[in-house]
């Protein structure tokens, strides 16, 4: 039986990984970077927040919802010529969006091209690391979507100055074209994985066929996943898209801490951690299993949460568990696709993280306009804060007390 150590894969799909990095940086900002734009959209399209925050959901329904077709068409016609394509609509969907004069045109551009280029790039990129590193799948995927949890780190705080000093059109401009240059170079050099991965074996079995996504679809625990990565994903995307709205109601947002304003401060801290916390908890999951660092990983997601609202006008706690908040909860991005790929196999593993990636697309529903929609009636961010923080915790059960034992029940290889 070959191994992974005796083929001569070496630097190559360590390059590989480098590439993905990239390509995952170059679309990160559409993302982690929206809730800076969200109080001067408001002003220059005299908007309210739940209505802008539809561009949000538009963004993440888009890239994942169409996640299915777009692995299939990377898996069809390879992940070069789609990824470089994927960068660059990403990138004009900024371009074209820093000429909208309508909240209309802003869901066309910054959320439906925004989400179909984000979308190909994010669902590519994953399925190549997890056919390039059959042996060290958490770590790999892991290490790509710290790319794209942490690529924002290096734009934030200019994105932000760039707002205050010449306004958000501008920055769109400016920022969408570099994003696209940047991801459009890196894709140049992004290959298939050789054929002989394929048939090799991952440490310690041989890497079967697989289950296709009409037979995975048709499997309780595909949808138990999917139930779990939705609850996650409201949590998550409820941070990343209310921000700077929760950040102002807590009275934080201009506070000065180390000669910075704490919102800008807080979400780069928070890139670092998000990025930070998905190479390390995919490490983990590939020593103690995924079930058990999904209880783990969830948990302190919530107990994050629940200590960032007990200390939310300490403005130094603020910015110190919006981090930690981060580090429970950026790591569903490596956990959730190795634990789909170990448990339906390598051949389909693009299409099928597709299907399972749309839980995202629901999360950004539940944690965007709904979330907005629940502050606003409440006129507090409590309750909100108190449905995801419920919504993590209940994931973290599931993770020990249903899924581990349900796969270990059904084997689907």
């Amino acid at each position: 039986m070959t191994t992974i150590s005796a083929h001569p894969t070496g630097a190559r799909r360590w390059i590989q990984l480098i590439l993905g990095v990239l390509c995952m940086m170059a679309i990160s900002s559409p993302q982690y970077t929206w809730t800076l734009f969200t109080k001067p959209m408001m002003g220059g399209l005299g908007v309210k927040l739940p209505e802008l925050q539809v561009t949000f959901s538009i963004l993440i329904v888009l890239q994942t919802f169409l996640s299915p077709l777009q692995g299939y068409l990377v898996d069809r016609f390879g992940p070069r010529f789609l990824i470089a394509v994927g960068t660059v609509l990403s990138g004009l969907s900024w371009v074209m969006a820093s000429h909208a004069t309508s909240i209309e045109e802003i869901y066309l551009t910054y959320g439906l091209l925004g989400g179909v280029g984000t979308g190909v790039v994010y669902i590519g990129i994953v399925s190549q690391m997890v056919k390039w590193f059959p042996d060290r799948r958490g770590f790999a995927v892991g290490m790509v979507a710290a790319g794209y949890g942490m690529g924002a780190m290096l734009t934030t705080i200019p994105i932000s100055a760039s707002i205050a000093d010449v306004g958000y059109q501008s920055t769109l401009w400016t920022y969408g074209l570099i994003f696209a240059a940047v991801g459009l170079l890196a894709a140049q050099g992004l290959k298939r994985p050789p054929r002989e991965l394929e048939a090799i074996a991952s440490g310690h079995r041989e890497i079967l066929p697989g289950v296709t996504p009409k037979v995975m679809l048709k499997t309780p625990t595909f949808w138990l996943l999917f139930a779990m990565m939705t609850m996650l994903s409201t949590s998550g995307l409820m941070v990343i898209s209310q921000m700077a709205p929760i950040a102002r109601d807590f009275g934080v947002a201009t506070v000065m801490v180390m000669g910075m304003a704490a919102l800008p401060l807080a979400l780069t801290l928070d890139r670092i951690t998000n990025g930070l916390t998905r190479p390390f908890f995919g490490w983990v999951s590939d020593n103690i299993g995924r079930e058990n660092t999904m209880f783990i990983a969830f948990l302190l997601e919530g107990i994050a949460m629940f200590a960032w609202l007990q200390f939310r006008t300490e403005p130094v706690l603020f910015i110190l568990l919006t981090g930690l908040v981060f580090f429970g909860w950026g790591e569903i991005f490596s956990l959730f696709p190795s634990t789909l790929t170990d448990t339906f196999g390598e051949r389909h593993a693009t299409t099928n993280y597709g299907f399972l990636y749309m839980a995202q697309g629901v999360g950004s529903v539940l944690g965007g306009p709904m979330a907005a929609l629940l502050h606003e009636s409440t006129q507090s961010w409590i309750p909100v804060f108190a449905v995801v923080i419920t919504l993590d915790i209940v994931a973290a059960i599931l993770a020990i007390a249903v899924l581990k034992p349900l796969r270990q029940k059904h084997r689907y290889l």
